[in-house]
């Protein structure tokens, strides 16, 4: 059975997702929504690791087999001024999608295996990183005309 190749994607998906919700609210202060807002998003994501590991414990957690393929690398810095807050949005959108699509695999799997706990596991979180990736396109789509517009 491969779905331990996935609960380990997702199980990092979401850990560098919390940690790069981190790094863009720490670098992006000045902005307090930004700030604030990813905070919580972040712990969210703390907390889809925990709902997360009695699914692992149970099915178990492989390293990715194809790291290059199969990861995504995390914000180790955030850039500055308009335009990097809306490209640190937007990296932290496409790390959101990976999560986001990795949870939908595994709901596959859930319902495979009639597994009413991991499907429970998989509604709670899936929609909220749904949540959150709606909220990162809206806040891009609110930055974009100044970031792209605005002479600095």
């Amino acid at each position: 059975m491969n779905l331990s190749v996935y609960l380990g994607l997702l199980h990092k998906a979401e850990q560098t997702l919390a940690d790069s919700f981190r790094q863009v609210a720490k670098g992006h202060g000045e902005e307090p929504d930004v700030h604030f807002l990813c905070q919580t998003l972040a712990k969210q994501c703390d907390e889809h690791q925990r709902a997360l590991q009695p699914l692992v414990d149970r099915y178990g957690e492989t390293p990715e087999a194809e790291p290059e393929r199969l990861h995504a690398e995390g914000l180790s810095e955030t850039r500055q001024g308009p335009v990097g807050l809306l490209r640190d949005l937007q990296d932290l959108y496409l790390l959101a999608s990976l999560v986001d699509i990795t949870w939908g695999m595994v709901k596959q799997a859930g319902q495979a295996l009639r597994d009413s706990e991991m499907l429970a596991v998989v509604d709670q979180c899936d929609k909220q990183t749904a949540v959150q990736l709606a909220w990162l396109q809206s806040r891009m789509r609110q930055a974009a005309p100044q970031a792209l517009l605005v002479a600095e």
